[in-house]
């Protein structure tokens, strides 16, 4: 390109704050990794940079999902600027029973616009001690879904969310194509949010299923999850529900990504979330 690309001026604002503005929609935690001495502007992210540089996206990979709260992460490059909000979360939502979801897009795995599991670090860890940089090789080794072309077009017709710009040719040709795309935000900031309700127990019993997967209005708090779950399995109400379906019962609990127990209602959650309901004196 001949100049950072993080920094392109694009949409009136670097690269990188356009991107992470995109993500901020739908993620409560943004992670950016950079080179060890690379510039970027103030952003509302959680920034972490590379200990050893050129070592390709493995290693931003690997400092990237190190660096992640949660028990799953996107991850994206900074240079593609189509962010398709929809697609990402169709990808979220497929992770439940596997480790990566990666789209299979022009012939090619697309392994920096996919969702993977954090405990992969460890993996990629070892891929770089090893010196394999090669993001496919950990697709080889773990539970991976791969979307075809197909369900990727039900979603990105036309693939923008893999257009990256490596020359200044690419560079105007995504400045022309979003300047015919004026709502491109505006889309962006009013996707649904994908969760999965991992249900124990009682729970479990009741609903004779172990996980329910759903879709939720852009800020949506723990009370329209509940709200959301009772609509998609009415059998939960009254034991598991109370009948409003706002909020669970006495002896009942809420556990969000295996790492805190949360009782406020109003608790905003997050694309990507898992969401465990457990009887509360089932260890909680």
């Amino acid at each position: 390109m001949g100049r950072p690309k993080a920094l392109l001026p694009f949409g009136g604002k670097p690269l990188i704050a356009h991107i992470v503005r995109s993500l901020k929609g739908i993620f409560g935690d943004v992670v950016v990794v950079a080179s060890p001495d690379q510039a970027l502007p103030s952003l509302p992210v959680t920034l972490v940079r590379d200990e050893v540089a050129y070592q390709g996206p493995v290693s931003g990979i690997y400092h990237g999902l190190s660096a992640a709260e949660g028990s799953v992460s996107f991850v994206g490059s900074c240079d593609m600027p189509f962010l398709n909000i929809t697609l990402i979360n169709y990808l979220v939502a497929q992770i439940p029973e596997h480790d990566v979801v990666v789209p299979y897009w022009n012939g090619r795995y697309q392994p920096l616009f996919a969702v993977y599991r954090n405990h992969l670090a460890v993996l990629l860890r070892g891929q770089l001690e090893r010196g394999e940089l090669r993001p496919v090789t950990l697709l080889e080794r773990v539970r991976t879904r791969v979307v075809d072309e197909g369900e990727v077009r039900r979603f990105d017709p036309e693939g923008l969310s893999f257009l990256n710009m490596n020359t200044p040719a690419d560079y105007e040709a995504a400045l022309q194509r979003w300047r015919e795309l004026p709502a491109a935000e505006e889309i962006a900031s009013t996707s649904l949010i994908c969760c999965t309700v991992e249900l124990l127990g009682v729970a479990r019993l009741r609903a004779k299923t172990k996980t329910v997967a759903l879709e939720l209005p852009p800020h949506a708090s723990l009370a329209d999850v509940f709200q959301a779950l009772s609509e998609k399995v009415p059998d939960l109400v009254g034991s598991v529900l109370a009948p409003a379906g706002d909020r669970l019962v006495d002896g009942q609990a809420c556990n969000i990504n295996g790492q805190n127990f949360v009782r406020d209602m109003a608790h905003r959650v997050n694309s990507g979330d898992r969401i465990f309901i457990v009887s509360a004196d089932a260890g909680g």
